[in-house]
């Protein structure tokens, strides 16, 4: 789609009119958008600095009647609206003085700086993955040979501990059991 550029000389009066005096070249701004809206078939609208200078030239209040604008809209259907007459932007160039020299060396070193980076990175996952196997393949070796010591100590007759403590258990009465065994003889003896 090929850039589409027109002129419109766009009546504003009748519009900030219908605003208090404080508001009224608000209110011109907001004409000046909805027009280029309706007749450039856009809702991306960008006010130009000459254009937007006009309009608050005589201060909030009073606002120009009408303004001449050239509307240009683009590609990706940006209208882009400036005062008639007004100098044309020129796109920004990199200056290729001392200046422009200094930025294209930082923006190499830069990445050749991340690219350095982002090898020595893979380089230590790598490093680290084979030593996260290593210490893997360990605790299983280890978590093995335990096993196979619980199940030969089970198979050589040695008791497990829990039933090491259960026998220790009933072993050992309660404290109130001795006493009240001790009651119950003392009755025995009077009878």
């Amino acid at each position: 789609m090929a850039t589409l550029e027109r002129t419109y000389n766009i009546p504003l009066r009748k519009e900030f009119m219908k605003a208090p005096k404080y508001k009224r070249t608000n209110k011109a701004v907001i004409a000046l958008r909805e027009f280029l809206a309706k007749h450039m078939k856009s809702d991306s609208i960008i006010i130009g600095s000459y254009l937007n200078s006009k309009l608050w030239e005589r201060g909030i209040r009073r606002p120009p009647h009408h303004v001449k604008v050239t509307a240009v809209k683009d590609e990706k259907g940006v209208v882009t609206a400036e005062l008639v007459g007004a100098p044309q932007p020129k796109p920004k160039e990199e200056k290729e003085g001392k200046a422009g020299k200094a930025r294209k060396e930082e923006k190499e070193a830069k990445a050749a700086m991340k690219e350095q980076v982002s090898k020595d990175a893979e380089e230590l996952k790598e490093a680290l993955s084979g030593e996260v196997k290593k210490i893997q393949d360990e605790i299983k070796k280890a978590e093995g040979e335990m096993k196979a010591e619980a199940k030969e100590g089970k198979e050589g007759g040695e008791k497990p501990k829990e039933e090491a403590a259960d026998k220790s258990a009933q072993k050992k009465p309660d404290a109130k059991s001795e006493k009240q065994e001790k009651v119950r003889e003392q009755a025995r003896k009077q009878k």
